[in-house]
This record gives C-alpha cells, structure tokens and sequence, in this order.
C-alpha cells in the first residue's frame, strides 16, 4: 500500500463523539511509552503526525486520521501508568473500552508491546479482553532495533509462550522497528487485505 495522504479528521472523547464516516477502522493501543506515536508516524510516512512524548499519557482522547480517502486509522489513549487521578483513568478506560466493545466499523485493534521487556501483566490482561471480547486484533513488537538481532527471536519466543497460556491460537504478530521501518509494509499489507473484506461486507 502506497500512502498518498493522512488528514487529521477529529479527537473523540467519548463514543457519541466518533466519526460517523463508515470507513474501516484499525487502532492502535499500547501500554505508555510504547513507541504508538513514533510507530502510527512511520504508517503513514509523516513525522509528528501522531505527536511523541518522553512523558507518558500525551495521547488522551481518541483521535481519527484519514488515510488515502479509504481508511481510519485510530490513535488510543494509552493503557498503564499515567500520572492522571483515578477518576480521569477511570474515564479513559471506559471511553476505550466503549469505543473497543461497540465501534462497528472497528476491524482490527493493533496492540503494541515492547519487545525489550519481559511480558507485563497489564499487556496480558488487555489483550486477553479484547479477545475475550472477540475483537480481531494484531501484535506489533515495537523497538526491535533497540536488542540485538539474534535477541529477537528468543524475546519473541518467551512472548510466544506466555500467550499460548491463555490462547490456543495466537493472533497475528509482526516485530517492527521505526529506525529500521521494519514490520511497516507487512502491516498496511495486512490492513490493505483487510480493506478489501471491508468493501466486500458492505456490498452484501
């Protein structure tokens, strides 16, 4: 896939407020500081477009970028540690979930785990969820180029095994880097594809 543009379209901070367009929807969610902007940024081939922060919780409402005419693409607030009070955590969950649990043109949630890191019990529990929600949705290892390569396998390896605990099939994965743009043409690859399905499902 070939992305001609990106238009920002609006910030949505509750599911009433979402675009009504029906264009197929792939979002992308991780744990704070994750990488989500700097990944969503090498998408679609346009620096500070989704914008990147050393301090966790920048993204806090629910943002929507059209690409190419054809599709959204959703930026998440982020999950885990955020230095807000409970009660605005609380609000941002719900407005996730609402949007994760309800959203009908939401093919695939993209969800994003730091490959350099063991597996987090926050990360479980979420994609655990939305499966249980049976969301589709997708792995993206993000900062491979932060480990050695012959690293990777093995980190994705014990990733492997700690899902296979609670799913007898694992979804999709893709191991990504933003320095090395490694994983990017996989997955519009996999979101043209699932374009397609989305046209077809709307012609029937």
């Amino acid at each position: 896939m070939i992305i001609k543009e990106t238009e920002f379209i609006k910030s949505a901070t509750n599911l009433e407020q979402c675009t009504p367009e029906p264009l197929p929807e792939y979002a992308f969610i991780g744990r704070s500081n994750v990488g989500k902007s700097s990944l969503i940024n090498m998408l679609v081939n346009k620096k500070g477009l989704a914008k990147t922060s050393s301090s966790p919780g920048k993204t806090q409402t629910i943002n929507f970028f059209k690409v190419n005419k054809q599709w959204m693409l959703v930026d998440l607030p982020g999950f885990g540690y955020a230095k807000v009070s409970q009660e605005e955590r609380a609000k941002w969950k719900k407005m996730i979930w609402d949007y994760i649990e309800q959203r009908e043109f939401l093919m695939c949630i993209f969800i994003l785990v730091d490959l350099r890191i063991e597996p987090q019990k926050s990360d479980m529990e979420f994609i655990n969820k939305v499966g249980e929600n049976g969301v589709p949705l997708c792995i993206v290892f993000t900062k491979a180029d932060k480990i050695p390569k012959t690293q990777i396998p093995k980190s994705v390896a014990i990733h492997k095994k700690e899902y296979l605990k609670h799913w007898e099939e694992l979804p999709l994965m893709f191991i990504s880097s933003t320095e090395t743009k490694s994983g990017r043409e996989e997955i519009l690859e996999f979101i043209e594809k699932a374009n397609e399905g989305f046209a077809n499902r709307d012609m029937g």
